[in-house]
């Protein structure tokens, strides 16, 4: 299934781990996380009560090909360095794997997309959640595929929500190529071409950001959105009943952040800063209400570029999201 484009996590990556518990409460991610194979034929799935596995896509080429700044395909090492020293405050119950890498080189950007399908596909079916690290937000594509592939083996039709956080639509056409500016396009595409439901909305759209003929294709393809100022100027719960409402009819529910959502106070590492951008902390507490909902399936989170970053700030927020994230599932199983 995988070429040498994929590789495993090294085993002193998470240099602290230990087999045995001592002192759970005193645990730190690093000493906890454990190595996985998706390159075995053969795994055993996953029996506990709540398991989640990391799997970074070490590509820029979308935002190579969008006339970007690349660096975000040295992201998922940024994030796993800030991940490594967070506190386990989840049960013993709660387990985290490591799949390693998908590099984007010496193949197309379309080839990466099919290994990053796969090694989601094949998470999923190891009874396991998929954090996807990016990357460039062209992620977006391949995990999308493994999710809505798994589902099909599954389901006669499943209905996967998309919720993105994000400055920009992504739903440029893709006649000359995809990149990080078509992914969404793409998948109302492969929704059409599969004769299931397209169901797309965007948090975070930023006016200067988007062009008039992006907000008309969003029309068109009948794309949910809110604006980044109407987030700032409403309080919580008018976004909660916005994220009910489109929530409310969809089986299944896949979270993919661009990290050019927020303010470039909070986020300065990524390719398209965005000066007034959202606030983490509000982000926070809509992906925790979306986690409620018991119906979401995947997440990633993309474009933390090391290349622009200072301090690790970006890096830190990424791990930060996905501590959270973590968290809000393992207390919904009450662990």
């Amino acid at each position: 299934m995988f070429n040498m484009c994929y590789k495993p996590i090294n085993k002193d990556t998470w240099h602290g781990r230990i087999d045995s518990i001592s002192d759970f409460d005193a645990f730190r991610w690093h000493q906890w996380i454990k190595p996985i194979d998706l390159s075995k034929e053969t795994l055993p799935s996953f029996s506990g009560k709540l398991g989640f596995a990391l799997i970074g896509f070490c590509c820029d080429e979308g935002i190579r090909r969008n006339k970007g700044r690349i660096g975000a395909a040295k992201g998922p090492e940024s994030i796993r360095k800030e991940l490594a020293n967070l506190p386990c405050c989840f049960s013993e119950e709660v387990r985290i794997y490591d799949a390693g890498d998908i590099y984007c080189k010496d193949i197309a950007l379309e080839e990466a997309h099919v290994l990053l399908s796969q090694a989601v596909s094949k998470i999923l079916n190891l009874n396991l959640f998929p954090i996807v690290l990016g990357g460039g937000h062209e992620t977006t594509f391949g995990n999308y595929k493994g999710v809505l592939n798994y589902l099909c083996e599954k389901e006669a039709r499943p209905h996967i929500g998309i919720i993105n956080f994000d400055a920009h639509f992504d739903i440029r056409s893709y006649h000359d190529g995809c990149n990080s500016g078509t992914m969404f396009r793409q998948i109302a595409d492969l929704c059409k071409e599969k004769d299931l439901p397209y169901s797309y909305f965007c948090v975070g759209i930023q006016k200067h950001s988007n062009t008039n003929y992006l907000f008309k294709t969003a029309d068109n393809l009948g794309v949910k959105y809110i604006l980044s100022k109407d987030i700032l100027n409403s309080d919580n719960w008018s976004i909660f009943e916005q994220l009910d409402e489109f929530m409310k009819m969809k089986e299944h529910i896949y979270i993919t952040i661009c990290s050019d959502v927020f303010s470039s106070a909070y986020a300065p590492g990524v390719s398209a800063t965005q000066v007034l951008g959202l606030d983490p902390e509000r982000v926070l507490k809509f992906i925790k209400y979306i986690v409620k909902s018991d119906k979401v399936v995947s997440f990633d989170i993309c474009e933390v570029s090391p290349r622009f970053d200072q301090d690790n700030t970006t890096a830190n927020l990424a791990a930060v999201i996905i501590f959270s994230l973590v968290s809000a599932l393992s207390q919904l199983h009450n662990l």
